[in-house]
């Protein structure tokens, strides 16, 4: 067989390189503890010499799976999706398996397209984000012959196992911060409006409800991606819709950053004339002037984890938990200390 030109190397040279049989060179790349520690590193030192190759295709048709773990994410630039990313790496790093991503860009077609074609390549398993795959993408998953873990989120029906935390509640809990503040005219931000966006909002929208304080004109939302200029733009927004608003809970840390910078740029006094809270607690957060609120979530752990769980039902072994639920944190800093106390005439 030749490979752009070139004479590839078979597994049959190999094996005749070194003096044993095919299936013993075979036996030496998937199941080395198997071989005779001289077979192997005899194999290996041929492999090297030769620059083989395993066909991957072939070694799925043997062993009926691929040693790959694919990953769907929404996003590579992300920070939030780069700290499960280096989770995941980090459990990967020194075992057989390898970690294939694949990037949806928040699309469903992309999604189902990506689903698909890591299916037809026989991965051990599959790392997914979210819980609200279509309909096409969930048949596929259900009857997919490969491990799954669904990350960043909880629901009630996984397709296999999952790790994550309830956005709806960890907005509600944000929501509540501000409200127990003293803030009575808080408002809503944020982008693109995926469906952890949008439990999100629904969980702001349970507690201010709950509190009498809803507004909707202090809601301002768009489906354009979070960038902190963006942030910016929408704070001035809700400033211009409901100029009286006296906090911000901000959909991710982007945004918040951003109504931060928008406040400082027009004199406005964070936290009491404004209170503003982020969501995800990204590092900046606590190093900004003031110190911004966020809601942590544990997203290295979750990668970590998450790998973790998918190793281990591979390797045979019952995982400890298959469905995790990793909660969060309200981290409550400067930003949200309260508004200024409503001077009284006597």
């Amino acid at each position: 067989m030749k490979r752009n030109g070139v004479l590839a190397i078979t597994i049959a040279d190999v094996a005749r390189e070194a003096g044993v049989s095919a299936m013993t060179v075979s036996r030496a790349l998937r199941e080395p503890g198997k071989v005779s520690a001289k077979s192997l590193q005899k194999i290996r030192s041929v492999i090297d010499r030769l620059g083989y190759v395993p066909d991957p295709a072939a070694r799925a048709l043997a062993a009926g799976r691929t040693n790959v773990i694919g990953v769907i994410v929404p996003s590579v630039t992300n920070n939030v999706f780069a700290d499960v990313m280096a989770g995941i790496y980090s459990r990967a790093e020194g075992t057989d398996w390898q970690v294939q991503l694949g990037n949806s860009r928040y699309s469903p077609l992309e999604e189902e397209r990506l689903v698909r074609t890591f299916l037809s390549q026989r991965p051990a398993g599959l790392i997914i984000s979210g819980i609200d795959q279509s309909a096409a993408t969930a048949a596929a998953l259900r009857s997919a012959s490969c491990r799954i873990v669904q990350v960043m989120e909880t629901g009630p029906e996984p397709f296999d196992m999952m790790i994550g935390f309830s956005h709806l509640e960890a907005s509600r809990a944000a929501a509540r911060h501000l409200v127990a503040a003293g803030y009575r005219k808080p408002g809503f931000i944020a982008a693109r409006l995926d469906p952890r966006t949008q439990r999100r909002l629904e969980g702001f929208r349970d507690i201010v409800r709950e509190a009498g304080l809803i507004d909707p004109r202090r809601i301002i939302t768009t489906p354009r991606a979070s960038t902190v200029t963006l942030g910016c733009e929408l704070t001035a927004d809700l400033l211009a819709r409901a100029p009286d608003t006296d906090a911000i809970l901000c959909n991710n840390d982007d945004l918040a950053m951003g109504a931060l910078f928008e406040c400082q740029r027009r004199g406005i006094d964070v936290p009491r004339q404004i209170g503003i809270c982020g969501f995800n607690d990204l590092e900046m957060m606590a190093v900004a002037n003031p110190a911004v609120t966020s809601v942590k979530t544990y997203r290295l752990d979750m990668g970590q984890r998450a790998m973790e769980m998918m190793i281990a039902a591979l390797s045979g072994e019952d995982p400890r938990e298959t469905w995790v639920d990793l909660g969060f944190e309200v981290v409550a800093r400067d930003s949200t200390r309260g508004p200024a106390p409503v001077s009284r005439i006597v």
